[in-house]
């Protein structure tokens, strides 16, 4: 195996495996050490881990600019891969964006011609429909948190003009793949936390598969649209619109 391609996936095939080691032995491990030091080995090695990935991220940076390649990495990708960054990347971020406060215009109007100003963020928020078992970003996947930097990830790796930087960009969605099915697989069973069976039937690990796949009845994709916060969506094409422009430029 090629250096480059070392420092490309190692660092996250690490922070994959002693997350999914950990987290699967956990009951074990406190038995034997502790609870206390069960979560100090834990943090220790996520951190060792996280360390990893990012030295990983500097050697190939620094193998690029002390190399021929260094003209390649600031070239444009083709526009085929800049649409698909753009899609990736705006779902990604998207997903992030939902689990803000909703963003609202800060001045309304109060009646007549008088205009009120408030708070950019609306902290009370508009619920969801509670009598539903899935809403809002839960429909299109149990991990938002995990896929929004895994879509960001997939953007990234098709600007990215080299392999080894692919594959490093890659990371985050392999992350969010196989741990996201790993934390279902543990709460199907009852390891550290449950998952309604209900909402395991109607939900999917895989961004939209339980959209597309109908789990969720023919008017999921209109009650989506719905318990959407309109403007946190747009600021988040906005953004990742300004990081595709900013990268062709």
């Amino acid at each position: 195996m090629k250096p480059s391609i070392r420092w490309a996936t190692l660092g996250w095939t690490f922070f994959i495996a002693e997350n999914a080691i950990l987290s699967e032995n956990r009951s074990m491990i406190i038995e034997q050490l502790g609870d206390e030091n069960y979560h100090l080995v834990y943090g220790t090695l996520s951190t060792a881990a996280t360390a990893s990935i990012g030295y990983g991220y500097y050697q190939l940076r620094k193998a690029a600019q002390s190399s021929n390649v260094t003209n390649l990495l600031k070239s444009k990708p083709p526009v085929g891969n800049m649409a698909g960054a753009w899609i990736f990347m705006s779902v990604g971020i998207f997903l992030a964006s939902q689990g803000l406060p909703r963003m609202q215009i800060p001045v309304s109007s109060s009646g007549g011609s008088s205009l009120q100003v408030r708070c950019p963020f609306d902290f009370t928020g508009k619920k969801d429909n509670d009598s539903s078992p899935v809403s809002g970003i839960d429909r299109i996947t149990r991990h938002p948190g995990l896929w929004s930097m895994g879509l960001v990830g997939i953007g990234n790796s098709l600007l990215a003009t080299s392999v080894p930087m692919r594959l490093w960009w890659s990371g985050p969605a392999f992350v969010a793949w196989l741990g996201g099915a790993h934390t279902d697989s543990r709460f199907r069973r009852g390891l550290g936390g449950q998952m309604d069976p209900m909402y395991d039937s109607l939900t999917s690990n895989v961004p939209f598969f339980a959209l597309v796949s109908g789990k969720q009845g023919s008017g999921s994709w209109k009650a989506l649209q719905h318990e959407t916060k309109e403007l946190n969506a747009l600021a988040s094409v906005a953004a990742s619109t300004i990081w595709i422009l900013r990268r062709i430029r």
